[in-house]
Parts: structure tokens; sequence; C-alpha cells
């Protein structure tokens, strides 16, 4: 699901605050000077964009991205990611609109009203962008917070966010077609009859003492069948199911029902697109993957990235892929006192470890470590594009996890 808007597109020419005429578009501008203290970054973004310098814009859940002309004949790419909605948070926000007819009658109309924006936000959904959300990316070899690139591209998205608020639905992880659907259903399920009250029942102490006298024999328990893979039947033709894909399916949740027996539950609560990535780990091949991508609307790259990232690290590796968290400075600060001494001993020339949030950066050897919640910490290389993939499964130290990262540059 992703949506492209053409460019280059000139942003307003005056005005610190000029770039958004409403107050959401507003929020979004201020998210993002919150987050930043170079303010001469800022103002070159601000130029960039008056200039048109922003190239076409596509917008995909959890980020915007574009490419940016800079000083260089080749234009930077850069993107600023936000973090999707969960499944539960999409629940409620929808709630939300679909209790008060006001919402969607302004939302239909291009506004956003901000009574919606303050219900969500009580109910425990952060729907307008946080300073602390906005996570800014670049190719280009600045390294400020954001870089001017960035914060250009960030600027020049504002105009669009005004004239349609569903940007910033489609960027929390869902567009207007979907949004719209669940409305619908919401509003169907409202309208249907409601069923017959139920039966008062019998007080539980009266059927308690009521079996206490008349205690049933139990049945013996019958043995557990036993599972197979095969189809009873054939599916009906024209459905367009396949028996080889049922039973592959069939398969898979046996498997996982045996692990969920045994207490392992890491998987019984996975969104979408994460369920989608579990599947296409296991190697069903390439048709299976090409359809996992294309079902789930997903961009196939950074599906790609997140199968990858699950068979370093299960679920907790595709979190780790997805979702920057702000851990324990004097760990960090550990960490990278024990990598400079590691560094130290495995190069003659100079490093720099880049820090921001969770992850350690040696940008000039294109290698990252991202700590995950489970303490551990995953290798990341970059490719000849400037993406980050994930390189090899966790360690717990964070020497061993750069050492399988760095061994790559040796292969």
């Amino acid at each position: 699901m992703s949506s492209s808007i053409p460019g280059p597109r000139r942003a307003p020419a005056r005005g610190k605050r000029a770039f958004a005429a409403t107050w959401w578009g507003q929020a979004w501008v201020t998210a993002l000077e919150d987050s930043s203290l170079d303010s001469g970054r800022l103002s070159r973004g601000r130029t960039y964009a008056r200039k048109g310098m922003v190239g076409a814009v596509v917008i995909a859940p959890g980020q915007v991205r574009a490419a940016v002309q800079g000083s260089r004949p080749r234009p930077y790419r850069s993107a600023v990611h936000l973090p999707v909605l969960t499944d539960a948070q999409w629940d409620t926000l929808l709630d939300t609109i679909a209790a008060r007819a006001g919402h969607l009658a302004a939302l239909l109309d291009g506004e956003m009203p901000a009574e919606l924006v303050d219900d969500a936000r009580r109910a425990g959904v952060p729907f307008l962008p946080q300073p602390a959300e906005l996570d800014p990316e670049c190719s280009c070899p600045d390294w400020g917070y954001p870089c001017k690139h960035a914060a250009a591209l960030c600027y020049a998205i504002a105009a669009t966010i005004d004239d349609d608020p569903f940007v910033l639905f489609a960027v929390r992880g869902r567009g207007r077609e979907e949004v719209f659907a669940e409305l619908r259903a919401r509003r169907a399920a409202a309208q249907e009859t409601t069923a017959p009250p139920a039966s008062s029942g019998v007080p539980a102490a009266a059927a308690y003492a009521h079996w206490a006298e008349h205690t049933p024999e139990l049945p013996e328990l019958p043995e557990p069948a036993a599972h197979t893979a095969a189809l009873p039947v054939a599916p009906p033709p024209g459905t367009g199911l396949v028996t080889a894909d049922l039973e592959r399916l069939m398969a898979d949740a046996a498997a996982r029902a045996a692990r969920i027996l045994t207490g392992d539950t890491a998987s019984l609560h996975l969104p979408q697109h994460q369920d989608a990535v579990r599947i296409a780990a296991s190697s069903p091949g390439p048709e299976w993957f090409h359809h996992l991508i294309q079902n789930t609307g997903t961009n196939p790259t950074a599906f790609a990235r997140l199968t990858r990232a699950w068979r370093h690290g299960g679920p907790t590796g595709v979190t780790v892929a997805e979702q920057p968290h702000n851990p324990d400075p004097t760990v960090m600060k550990a960490t990278r006192t024990a990598l400079d001494a590691a560094l130290a001993e495995m190069t003659d020339s100079p490093t720099h470890l880049r820090a921001w949030r969770n992850r350690l950066t040696l940008t000039q050897h294109g290698i990252q470590l991202r700590l995950g919640p489970d303490a551990r910490w995953y290798p990341y290389r970059q490719d000849e594009d400037g993406e980050w993939w994930p390189a090899a499964p966790a360690d717990g130290d964070p020497v061993t996890a750069l050492t399988a990262a760095w061994s790559q540059n040796e292969e």
C-alpha cells in the first residue's frame, strides 16, 4: 500500500510556518522542528523545499521517501520513518471515528477534526506525529539529525498533508480506502438487529448442587487424532485454491499449534504483515513469496528485509528491524567503550561510532548494531543503495555481533 506524489513540488515561498496552513499540517512541521537541535540544517531544508529540489514523494506504511537534489549531480535518497499503529490501536482509532458522525463527515470534507485527535490520544492512540517518533534517513554523508535533505522532504510533504489528511493515515499504516471499508463494516454491524436476550439461566450454586447429587460418569478420553497433511477432498473448482498450498497451510497451522502447546506463544498475536514474513521465512518458494508481498501490499524490498530479519531473530528480529527505541544510556555508553577497544585491534584506520537511540553505526564500514528488547545485539550491513539489512544472528556480546558483520567485509 503506497502512493506517489509527482515532483518536483515547490513549497510556499515565505515564512517558517508557511509550509502548512492547517493545524494538522503544522503539527507535522512542529514534530520535525522539535526533533532537531540544528536550526541551520532546518533552514537549508526549507530553502531546498522552496526551490523544488524534492522529487516525487512516495508514501507507504511507516515512511515517506523521495529523491532530493543536493550539491552533487546525483540526487540523494531521503526518507522519514514514522511508527505504524498496531492492529489494536487501529481498532481503537476506527471505533473513535465511528462513535461520532461529525468525525467522519469532517474527514470526507478533507478536514482533520481536533476532537478526533484528542479523543484518540485519550484512548492511548498517538495519531499525530510526536518529535521522538520521526526518524529521518538519507544516503548523503551529512550526519545531521535530520540532514538538510530529509528536512526538505518533511517540509515539502506538509502542504500535501494540508490538502489530504489521509496521508497521515497512510503513513500510520492504512490508506483511505481501507479506512472507509473498516468504517462501513462497523456501521453495518451496528445496524444489524440485535439477537434476542439470552435466558437468565440457573444460579451457579443450584446448578452445582444438582450436579453433585447426580454426578455423571465421565467418558473415556479419545486418543488424539494423528495429523495428516493430505486434504480429505479437493478444493472446489473455480475457487483459485490449490491443494498443495492448502496442505502447506495445514502443516503450518499444526506446527504452530504444537509450539503453542509447549508454551511458545511468540507467533500467536502477530499482525498480518509479520505473519506473512514468518511464512516467507520458511522458504515456501518464489511464487508464495510473490503472493505474500502482493496480498499484504508490502514493498518487496522491505518485505525481503523483514524476512531476513525473521530468519536471524524471529519475531524479535522483526521488531528490531521496524521499531527503534530508547535504551538505557549507560548500556549504550559501556557498549561504545567496548566496541572502540575492539575496533582499535581490528583496524589501523580511525573509526567513528555514530549513536542514535538503540543503534550504533560504523558509517565508513557500512556496519550497524541494533540493541533489541531482548538485550541482544543485532548486526546489520549497508548495501550499495544505502539500505540496512540484517547480516547475522543476534548475540548478547556486542563485540561478537560486530565481528560477525565485520567478517563479511573479508568474504
